[in-house]
């Protein structure tokens, strides 16, 4: 340190020196401004550059993410174009493996004829289709007709018969055939026939004897008997004891005896117990037996059978006696009723439909046949 230290002669001068202030002030407040603005702009520069420089990252950053995408989308077009290159392969070779143009245009000539005989076949099965459904609602018609004609004979009822010859009616007028002009004809006046037959009520006549029947059980009084009204005898005998005494022992003999002043009547015996049930079963079963005659239309059967009722209704019971009087009269009435009527005959209808139905297959046997040799030619062309 003493090799250095200066002396303090040279040292004073310099502190002694004067300071000329005023000529190095304005040059150092110019490098100092100077000095400023070059720190401004050095500043500026570097955020210029670190501006550009971000730009420019983001620039790379953009162009390496468009690359990407570009060999994404470059690397599925070459998929693209892998897949239709063995698209095109297996195409070729089923090409390779079709025919020739000569053989398929056979085959479309053969496919061509395939479907006109088709065509043909379906045309043939619908008409032989229509025609059986035709031939099944005639078919119906016939037997309609058959049970109304079968109705008519066995049960003579006029109203079924009307509703089963109407429905054949409606078949032959949904053929909409001239050829059936003969039979709807002839249906025609089987209806008019039937609607201008009255028929019988049997159900009513059958109720109305049922009735009557049940009414035989009260048929109690087959004699008319002493009543007491206290007239001539009762009052010859004197009050007391002796008029009811008188009373009771004319009440008795009543019973038994009985004084008619017509003799030219018939006096009939009275009956009672079992005679009286024997007449009554009697009568209910001559009813009984109207009642099956009115229900089969048995005109004869019927007749005898109120004839016999009548009969016994008379012969046997009292025909002043209300109850008597008034079964007679009903039985009267019923005898009036009748049970049978002249049907009309269905055999010239039936035979009119039958005509038709047979004519109608003679016309579609020979419609089918010009239809059946076009079909065996081709089968012959078809063969070889």
């Amino acid at each position: 340190m003493s090799e250095t230290a200066l002396p303090k002669d040279d040292v004073r001068p310099v502190l002694d020196a004067p300071v000329e202030a005023p000529v190095e002030t304005a040059p150092l407040a110019a490098v100092q401004r100077r000095g400023n603005g070059l720190a401004i702009v050095a500043l500026l520069l570097g955020a210029a550059g670190v501006a550009v420089g971000g730009w420019g990252v983001w620039q790379v950053r953009h162009l390496q993410a468009t690359n990407q995408q570009q060999l994404s989308q470059v690397q599925a077009l070459g998929d693209e174009a892998q897949s239709l290159k063995l698209n095109e392969q297996r195409l070729s070779a089923r090409l390779e493996q079709l025919p020739a143009a000569d053989v398929l245009e056979e085959r479309s000539r053969l496919v061509v004829q395939l479907q006109g005989d088709q065509q043909r076949l379906n045309q043939r099965l619908e008409t032989i289709l229509g025609a059986s459904r035709k031939d099944w609602r005639l078919a119906e018609a016939e037997h309609l007709l058959r049970l109304a004609s079968l109705r008519l004979s066995a049960l003579q009822d006029i109203s079924s018969a009307q509703a089963l010859v109407q429905g054949a009616d409606e078949i032959l007028r949904e053929q909409n055939d001239p050829g059936a002009f003969a039979a709807r004809e002839q249906v025609a006046k089987t209806l008019v026939a039937l609607r201008s037959t009255e028929q019988p009520d049997r159900t009513g006549l059958f109720l109305r004897l049922g009735a009557l029947r049940e009414q035989v059980v009260g048929l109690t009084e087959l004699a008319p008997e002493y009543k007491d009204r206290g007239e001539s005898l009762l009052g010859l005998t004197a009050d007391g004891d002796g008029a009811s005494r008188w009373a009771q022992w004319w009440d008795q003999i009543s019973r038994y005896v009985r004084i008619d002043f017509n003799a030219d009547k018939n006096v009939r015996p009275l009956l009672a117990g079992q005679s009286l049930s024997q007449v009554r079963l009697a009568l209910s079963l001559t009813l009984e037996q109207a009642q099956w005659a009115a229900l089969n239309g048995q005109a004869a059967v019927y007749s005898q059978a109120l004839d016999e009722a009548r009969d016994v209704l008379k012969g046997n019971f009292n025909p002043d006696n209300p109850q008597s009087k008034v079964m007679l009269e009903q039985v009267a009435e019923l005898s009036k009723q009748p049970v049978t009527v002249v049907t009309p005959d269905l055999t010239g209808t039936l035979s009119a439909v039958q005509g038709y139905l047979e004519r109608r297959n003679v016309n579609a046997e020979d419609s089918i046949k010009p239809m059946a040799k076009p079909a065996a030619n081709t089968a012959q062309e078809a063969t070889p």
